[in-house]
């Protein structure tokens, strides 16, 4: 029997507006599920979606999602249809299954994205126009997704000052 292999699963965060925004990439954001600023998706690590991100780099920041941060987001976070809360009981089992796989929102009856607060302290200082490698909130974070991500959704206190 063959061993599966874990899928990796990519969060992505909409930092932009819309204001002067060209009509392909704003139909790539709605595609990706991101029609608001401070919206979050979490989809899987494919060429497909890779090639989504780099047409919306300029509006996004993305990175590789932790599995207990997806489980407390789907807590306190996760809404089904008519805007109703995620059980508890079945939280861990579909963050689990979601993260190996094995599932999809649809298939769990819940929303694909997650409405946050901007994030607390803010975003660096170089502002939402510039890349992450030069101070700025756009691009590619790597883990460090998961930290803006928790300030995001009160799940930490944030950064030290």
């Amino acid at each position: 029997m063959a061993e599966k292999k874990e899928i990796r699963k990519i969060a992505l965060v909409r930092i932009r507006g819309r204001v002067e925004i060209r009509g392909k990439i704003q139909d790539t954001l709605v595609m990706l599920g991101l029609k608001r600023v401070n919206w979050v998706a979490v989809v899987d690590d494919n060429p497909v979606y890779k090639g989504m991100i780099q047409k919306a780099k300029d509006y996004i920041t993305w990175g590789e999602m932790d599995a207990t941060l997806f489980e407390q987001l789907v807590e306190k976070w996760g809404r089904k249809a008519g805007d109703a809360r995620v059980e508890k009981k079945e939280v861990a089992s579909f963050a689990k299954s979601f993260m190996a796989g094995d599932t999809t929102f649809k298939e769990a009856g819940i929303k694909p994205v997650f409405g946050l607060h901007p994030p607390s302290t803010g975003h660096k200082k170089g502002g939402i126009r510039l890349h992450v490698k030069v101070g700025g909130a756009l691009g590619y974070r790597g883990k460090e997704i998961n930290s803006l991500i928790a300030r995001m959704a009160g799940l930490e206190d944030g950064e030290k000052k």
